[in-house]
Formats: structure tokens, sequence, C-alpha cells
């Protein structure tokens, strides 16, 4: 299984219409330089078990955004200034 040494992490579902929402935001700040790995959870079983692993809250479900420096979290859909906010450690 893939470790999760990137810090950011967006877990998404390929069907998912609130990800896909999510996905012009965490675009603008790929754009700006913020290194957000993209991981898919209803096709990778892997993916799936790190987003439950680090599901603490619990979420439940995607959109499911994780820092894992700061260990922090966003469930579901968020504004462009949370997500930066989420990004920067903040």
């Amino acid at each position: 299984m893939e470790t999760h040494t990137d810090t950011l992490l967006f877990f998404y579902g390929a069907d998912c219409e609130h990800c896909k929402d999510m996905e012009g935001l965490v675009a603008r700040l790929v754009a700006e330089g913020v290194p957000i790995v993209h991981k898919e959870v209803y096709n990778d079983k892997d993916n799936e078990n790190l987003m439950v692993s680090l599901d603490t809250e619990p979420c439940g479900g995607v959109p499911f955004f994780y820092n894992t420096k700061t260990k922090h979290s966003i469930c579901g859909e968020a504004s462009y200034e949370e997500l930066k906010e989420w990004a920067k450690g903040e």
C-alpha cells in the first residue's frame, strides 16, 4: 500500500457530484503551486483504506481533504478560502 508522505490529500469518488464541484477549487490551488494529491476511493481499495485510517472525525465520505502535516481535515464541500487555509496549515 502506498504511504501518505504527501502532505495535502484530496480524497474523491469518480462519480461524486460534490467532488466534481470541488475539483475547480482544487485545480485553482494546484495552479497556484499548491501540491494537492488526488486519491480516488470508489475504485481503489488502498486509497479508501488510507482515507478511513485518516478520517478520525469521522466524515464517512467524500470529498475529504487531509493535511498530513497538521492532521487537519475538511469533510465535504468547502470554500476556496477554507481550502487555502487548510493547505497553508492554518
